[in-house]
């Protein structure tokens, strides 16, 4: 006894006990030894049921991120006690993981009477409490103890949303008048019907044309003093955009992001039968992904669409939490992307004054598909008109100097630099529409392995700014050259280039890994490349339009190049493998505050996940000899 009582004596904050109490205490305590290091507690999940005082020995404490990596290692010697700020401020449960190293001996003082002492002796309660404030100073300390409450947006409003299809909204009625209408009978016309959208149509008053709202009212004719006795047509705008009765909620709101209109029309078996508002259906849905969306449009500062950015994980994280399919997250990140991107790009135009061509800016692979993840980085291009000779470096030098100011942005926002310079910065990539087509023909009729590798992304473009028709009368281009004879070298080596990737799978059904960071891993991005290439090659073939692996894979279902079964499966083997990615990665960047990566730990996975994943290998696999066999040799 005498001995214990000397030994606590130097332990704080014991030593801060009279002599008398501490003697009460030393006949509380019970000796335990741990022979071998043993795993005592996890981390928010053991409750202690005692201080522990370690006498002889150490142990081990370290957080565990979601991939079960070591964070903040710390060593409790001989002379510290465990788990007082534990008891005190994490409702009894471990603040960290403890493993006890072989040979350790502790003395525990059980719960009860340790906070018995804390509430009769203010400086020993005050030990553990001003110990824990000094922690949670550390920010990486403070993120992992951080109690889990409620987030302060909640970006689902209800699982409806994503279910929900428009046939069961109630849409506006169409209003509409002549193009021949003046204007002021218009404006009056949009007053007695309490609508701020009236549609105009033809002559006939059979097909509809274009539309005026109160933005058009104030922007084209307000602020321009023009007659208001002029007909309607003159100020109509356009185009009309619409979407199918059948479509779900969450498209129409997409669609709306995507064609920056406010108002959609609504169409069933071939006809108009009402319209969408954009503001009446984002009010609707409050804290929905949309209007976080809406949030990022809004945005007046590069400072606050970083921070809308940073935020994306998050969200992220809850729609996947909520069961929302990984095809629609992807499309919900590519248009914060997108929208992102448009702010900047409308930015820079007026820090440089008017582009001196027409010019379009396109967006290429992940992104073009419409497929990017929280490991994204940008992937695009600039397509400018081609002009007279003295005109050209002045033009090309503008577009350069655009694209860097574009490129900077983003990156400072956090859509990073593309590693492999695909960017519109790059010289190589912005150019003339004709010079875009020479590239192109080079690419199709003079194609060799290396060169189909390293441009096939540029077959998945996409236009985000500017004149579409630049970007339309160069795909056009480009469908002519795969349809002129000249294509079969270009497509053999594109999917000769799509089965070089394995799966992750070894012969005895095991998982092929390698060495990362102490972890043994396989690229889940890898993994799911096969389908993404080897669906691209068919699109091409068949002149599939759009670029969406999950839409290509429909149209080509459509056309009976994959049987129904077929579908399902790559369809579902592509999208499981999507959503493992897109958690993982909410996961690092949420919880583990680390850089997100495409790498995963098999033995990180349950039981189910791992067999899921098997099979998802074997079907990619399959589809690889599929093609092998027939793709390649009928080329």
């Amino acid at each position: 006894m005498d001995t214990r009582l000397a030994f606590l004596r130097t332990v704080e904050p014991f030593a801060f006990l009279p002599d008398e109490v501490l003697a009460g205490v030393v006949e509380l305590l019970e000796e335990v030894k741990h022979p071998k290091e043993t795993l005592l507690y996890q981390q928010d999940v053991s409750k202690l049921r005692h201080l522990d005082i370690v006498v002889e020995g150490a142990y081990d404490t370290f957080f565990l991120d979601s991939e079960q990596r070591q964070r903040l290692p710390e060593v409790y010697g001989p002379g510290t006690s465990y788990g007082g700020m534990s008891i005190l401020l994490n409702k009894k449960r471990s603040l960290r993981t403890v493993v006890a190293r072989a040979g350790t001996r502790v003395l525990q003082l059980p719960r009860r009477d340790f906070r018995a002492l804390c509430l009769a002796y203010e400086p020993f309660f005050q030990y553990f409490t001003h110990r824990f404030g000094q922690r949670m100073l550390d920010d990486e300390y403070a993120h992992f103890v951080k109690p889990a409450s409620p987030p302060e947006e909640n970006f689902l409003v209800a699982d409806q949303l994503f279910s929900r299809r428009i046939d069961s909204l109630e849409v506006r009625p169409i209003v509409a008048c002549p193009a021949s209408t003046p204007i002021f009978q218009v404006a009056r016309r949009m007053a007695t019907t309490k609508v701020s959208c009236l549609f105009v149509t033809d002559e006939s008053g059979d097909n509809l044309t274009g539309y005026c709202t109160d933005i058009t009212l104030r922007d084209a004719v307000v602020a321009k003093c023009l007659d208001a006795q002029r007909p309607v047509g003159e100020v109509a705008a356009t185009p009309l955009v619409s979407i199918a009765s059948a479509a779900y909620v969450h498209e129409a709101i997409l669609l709306m992001f995507q064609t920056k209109t406010r108002y959609l029309l609504v169409e069933r078996a071939g006809r108009y039968v009402g319209f969408l508002s954009r503001n009446k259906l984002l009010s609707d849905l409050a804290q929905s992904p949309f209007m976080f969306i809406q949030a990022v449009k809004l945005a007046q500062s590069t400072r606050e669409l970083k921070r809308r950015w940073d935020m994306v994980p998050e969200m992220v994280n809850q729609l996947l939490t909520r069961g929302v399919r990984p095809e629609i997250v992807n499309q919900v990140i590519s248009t914060v992307a997108d929208t992102i991107a448009l702010k900047v790009i409308e930015h820079v135009l007026e820090a440089h004054g008017p582009a001196p061509a027409r010019f379009a800016f396109m967006v290429l692979g992940s992104e073009g598909r419409q497929e990017q993840t929280l490991v994204t980085d940008q992937d695009n291009a600039i397509i400018y008109e081609d002009k007279a000779n003295e005109q050209r470096e002045l033009v090309r030098a503008y577009f350069l100097r655009f694209a860097t100011a574009v490129s900077d942005e983003l990156n400072h926002i956090g859509l990073h630099y593309c590693t492999g310079g695909f960017m519109a910065k790059n010289p190589k990539w912005t150019h003339s529409l004709s010079h875009w087509k020479r590239n192109y023909q080079a690419w199709i009729r003079e194609s060799v392995p290396e060169t189909v590798m390293q441009f096939a992304t540029f077959f998945d473009c996409r236009h985000l700014y500017g004149d579409a028709s630049l970007v339309q009368e160069l795909q056009a281009f480009v469908r002519d050259e795969l349809q002129a004879g000249k294509s079969e070298r270009f497509l053999f080596f594109l999917a000769k280039n799509a089965l070089q990737y394995e799966p992750p799978l070894t012969f005895f059904r095991g998982f092929r890994t390698f060495a990362q960071e102490g972890q043994q891993v396989f690229d889940l991005k890898k993994a799911m490349t096969p389908i993404v290439d080897l669906v691209r090659v068919y699109a091409l073939q068949q002149q599939v339009p759009g670029t969406n692996t999950g839409e290509r894979l429909a149209r080509l279902r459509e056309l009976g190049v994959f049987k129904e079964r077929e579908y399902e499966e790559l369809l579902q083997a592509y999208y499981y493998l999507m959503g493992m990615r897109l958690k993982k990665q909410a996961r690092q960047l949420i919880s583990d505050r680390r850089a997100a990566t495409n790498y995963l730990d098999p033995k990180t996975l349950t039981q189910v996940e791992q067999v899921t994943l098997k099979e998802i290998f074997k079907v990619i696999s399959d589809f690889q000899v599929k093609i092998k066999v027939a793709f390649t040799k009928a080329l």
